[in-house]
């Protein structure tokens, strides 16, 4: 939920990889996304795991049932320029240690979806 913007942006950088990988790739271009799971230390893990108990629970949720780190995601990119990706273009490497293929929700759903009356008053209107 309340994530449209942050969708749209990340297909938009998918499909301009993509893109890339194909048009500039005669020219030695290789085009590539590393495309983040949970991470710890990170902006978003921290808005997150404002709740110790849930942020515990969400971990346990994880397949490798660990948190990735900021040196998992420079990992993957040392891997995509060195040799051993040579051949590698046009393609989103999920670093995520499988949560992707979980396909539930682990953290709570936001009241203000399921009921928005419950949060109206939060909002002034604008005139």
């Amino acid at each position: 939920p309340y994530q449209a913007h942050v969708s749209a942006a990340k297909a938009g950088v998918d499909a301009l990889s993509a893109v890339l990988a194909v048009e500039e790739g005669p020219h030695g271009v290789r085009s590539n996304v590393i495309a983040p799971g949970p991470i710890s230390g990170t902006e978003g893990m921290d808005r997150l795991s404002a709740n110790d108990k849930s942020f515990e629970q969400y971990e346990k949720s994880i397949p490798v049932q660990r948190m990735g780190s900021k040196d998992d995601i420079a990992n993957a990119a040392v891997f995509l320029f060195s040799d051993a990706a040579s051949f590698i273009s046009g393609t989103v490497i999920v670093v995520d240690g499988a949560s992707e293929h979980i396909r539930t929700t682990q953290l709570p759903y936001p009241q203000s979806v399921l009921d928005p009356k419950s949060v109206a008053s939060l909002f002034r209107p604008k005139l």
